[in-house]
């Protein structure tokens, strides 16, 4: 009898074993908790996005529900400015979903915010050491209480928060800057030109952007205030091989890219 009841007490936690591994194994996140990554931003990484107009997303703008707490989106960031305390995520998360539909990349100067329309673009200030940086907020979080931010890795990084976690930082809302920009190339797959972003960044010392409209992907550099350094880099972007590299002004909103 006694060999009966544990035979059947093993034949139990065996499968319990089992439903927990399946359940694992069919989690959203192949990490459990967050960790840094295996290497440091590189420094084109860590170049302040520069504000410009996008429509809203079409995900992640609706009022919602998270742990039974009810969370309002702002029909506007129009003067939007709070303080408190900056978090940031990386590896566990990377390559997953964010709340507007893109793709969640630590090493993309990015950031999530419970009430932000999606998406803003936004000045996060270090009050604990002085530093600065711009951030696009396409993704919902932190839901930890006394937290108004979660960074992306390499945001963070610039912060100076990646070793302490967290600090106290300032957030202000920011409004589109006029300029000259570069519409470099365009295409229907974005996994194309992402390589070809970061190079020009880089090599140009210029914020890159891609740009998604009716379907087409826009790989998009700038702001230039002078029109001279515009035209300049065209005509280098040109010998370099990107021969449909054209300027416009961001006088329209962005999203009315050049054909």
């Amino acid at each position: 009898m006694v060999w009966v009841k544990n035979s059947v007490l093993v034949l139990v936690c065996a499968y319990l074993l089992a439903c927990q591994s399946t359940n694992q194994s069919s989690s959203r996140y192949a990490l459990k908790q967050d960790v840094a990554p295996a290497r440091l931003p590189l420094a084109h990484e860590t170049i302040d996005p520069t504000p410009i107009y996008e429509q809203p997303s079409l995900g992640g703008n609706k009022n919602y529900t998270v742990w039974g707490k009810d969370y309002q989106v702002l029909k506007s960031a129009e003067g939007f400015t709070e303080t408190g305390i900056a978090s940031w995520y990386g590896q566990k998360f990377h390559g997953h979903l964010t709340s507007n539909g893109e793709i969640y990349d630590m090493y993309s100067m990015s950031a999530a915010h419970k009430n932000l329309p999606l998406p803003t673009y936004v000045r996060v200030t270090n009050l604990d050491n002085g530093r600065k940086a711009v951030v696009r907020v396409n993704d919902r979080g932190p839901f930890h209480p006394g937290r108004v931010i979660d960074l992306s890795y390499a945001a963070a990084f610039k912060l100076g928060i990646t070793q302490t976690g967290t600090a106290n930082v300032k957030v202000e809302a920011l409004h589109s800057a006029p300029g000259f920009y570069i519409q470099v190339e365009k295409g229907d797959v974005k996994s194309n030109l992402q390589d070809k972003s970061s190079a020009i960044a880089a090599l140009f010392q210029l914020p890159t952007k891609i740009v998604e409209n009716s379907g087409t992907f826009h790989l998009i550099a700038g702001p230039m205030e002078e029109q001279a350094q515009a035209e300049q880099v065209v005509a280098d972007l040109i010998r370099s091989g990107y021969t449909n590299a054209q300027e416009f002004t961001n006088i329209r909103p962005v999203h009315e890219l050049p054909e």
